[in-house]
């Protein structure tokens, strides 16, 4: 696991009690989170496989050598012999010995592969694998940053909903403190006070419950970041969170099928799939290699014939073709198991596609929504505060009672909640959508971070 950049926990700690943004937090998780370090770690093993794939094809180079102890008895017998001079005879006899003679050896072996359908198999296999390897770190990329912005705003909900539950409850302990005072002055029914009371031990649960749910947002967002809990004070969505325009769905559609990382991962299992196939299909095909050969043996002592020696050396160049005949069914095996798991790989991307097809037209249709959902919301909270101004002051010339104005405050805070709800979900479906075309990066969490409060 990475360690939060110095430089980045200086900042923080500098800034103190000063409110932390989007982007601040992304780039804190981003070198926080294990995940991310997982990922980035098999993104650099998987560009190896570029390589792997390419020395596949390379010329291999071997030495040999070795020395040693060696008895050696060798008997010819009804040899031709012949030298100058000497004429030829037959039926000559030759006899070497050496006893416990020093022996040495060497070789070198070279051989480039010319024609190997399974060697470009592989081949195909392993940069697929590199391929893969770069979309799973660009895939876990958006998701830590989708979860970044879930934890974020889900500590902006939980401190609202907290800030507005706290509001209630001193605005209804003023509302009890108050009918007590007028209940005792005569002005207004007993029931005016255990509705008041009934309330405030009613809010007093239900603050402590979202206490609980704030310090769970917080903590679950400082775990994600490295950050102290208390550097984590953010930041709310402004009014305008809407994007003004939305291409259409047919396009986005088309983008996140060309470009959505987990369906391109699929897409190169299927790939690594099919090479399987032909692998296996081009096991029971010769195969061609240049050879390259030379080598020295020599032994070297005293035997039954007094001190000799024997040398041999040898040298060679040319084609080696190899062709396999029977391998006991392996093959065939193999190749029905690989056409199996081709066929699987293909249903999994055809079941991937459409999943993705589906999230992708939901996340447009929120936003295509979005506008107007936020805009209604926002006529709520307006008529909700008109209507709470309207209780109030009825209730102070008596047409409305106590029970009234609690009612129409909690209406109230209940739709500025919402509001801020529907913001957030915006907002969130935006990068959503963005993420599953693929094209989710940190200019895309910008745009998002300057629609917040700063």
């Amino acid at each position: 696991m990475k360690a939060l950049p110095a430089a980045a926990l200086l900042a923080f700690c500098v800034a103190g009690a000063q409110a932390a943004d989007l982007l601040q937090v992304w780039q804190a998780a981003r070198a926080h989170d294990p995940q991310m370090a997982v990922a980035e770690a098999a993104r650099a093993a998987g560009a190896t496989q570029r390589e792997q794939a390419r020395a596949l094809w390379r010329p291999n180079l071997g030495f040999s050598g070795g020395v040693g102890q060696r008895t050696a008895d060798t008997d010819i017998r009804g040899a031709q012999f012949s030298a100058p001079g000497m004429g030829t005879s037959n039926g000559v006899a030759f006899g070497t010995s050496v006893h416990s003679g020093t022996a040495t050896q060497w070789a070198v072996n070279a051989r480039q592969p010319l024609i190997h359908g399974e060697r470009s198999a592989q081949s195909a296999q392993l940069d697929i694998a590199a391929s893969a390897a770069e979309i799973g770190w660009q895939a876990a990329q958006q998701d830590l940053m989708l979860r970044t912005v879930q934890r974020y705003f889900d500590l902006v909900l939980a401190e609202r909903k907290l800030a507005l539950l706290r509001q209630q409850q001193a605005a209804v302990e003023h509302a009890l403190a108050e009918a007590k005072e007028r209940y005792a002055l005569g002005d207004t029914p007993i029931t005016d006070t255990h509705e008041a009371t009934a309330r405030a031990r009613s809010l007093q649960a239900q603050v402590l419950a979202a206490e609980s749910e704030w310090q769970l947002a917080r903590n679950a967002l400082a775990d994600a970041t490295g950050l102290a809990p208390d550097a984590l004070q953010v930041l709310p969505p402004a009014a305008e969170v809407a994007p003004p325009a939305l291409q259409p769905l047919d396009t986005w559609i088309a983008l996140a099928l060309a470009n959505n990382p987990q369906l391109r991962q699929q897409q190169a299992q299927a790939q690594a799939a099919q090479q399987e196939v032909k692998k296996f299909s081009a096991a029971s095909s010769p195969t061609l290699d240049l050879v390259a050969q030379a080598g020295r043996d020599r032994l070297q002592g005293d035997g039954n014939f007094g001190s000799g020696s024997t040398t041999q050396k040898q040298h060679m160049i040319g084609l080696q073709l190899n062709v396999p005949l029977y391998t006991g069914g392996m093959r065939s095996a193999k190749l029905e198991e690989a056409l199996r798991r081709e066929d699987q790989a293909r249903a999994e991307v055809e079941l991937t596609r459409q999943q993705i097809s589906q999230q992708t037209r939901a996340a447009w249709l929120a936003l295509q929504t979005a506008q107007a959902r936020v805009a209604a919301l926002a006529d709520a909270v307006t008529a909700s505060e008109a209507r709470l101004a309207a209780t109030r002051l009825g209730r102070e010339v008596g047409d409305r009672t106590t029970l009234d104005l609690l009612n129409a405050e909690n209406d109230a805070d209940a739709a500025r909640l919402a509001l801020l709800q529907a913001r957030t979900e915006t907002l969130q479906n935006r990068l959503r959508l963005q993420a599953l075309a693929g094209q989710l990066d940190e200019a895309q969490l910008q745009s998002v971070n300057a629609l917040l409060q700063h």
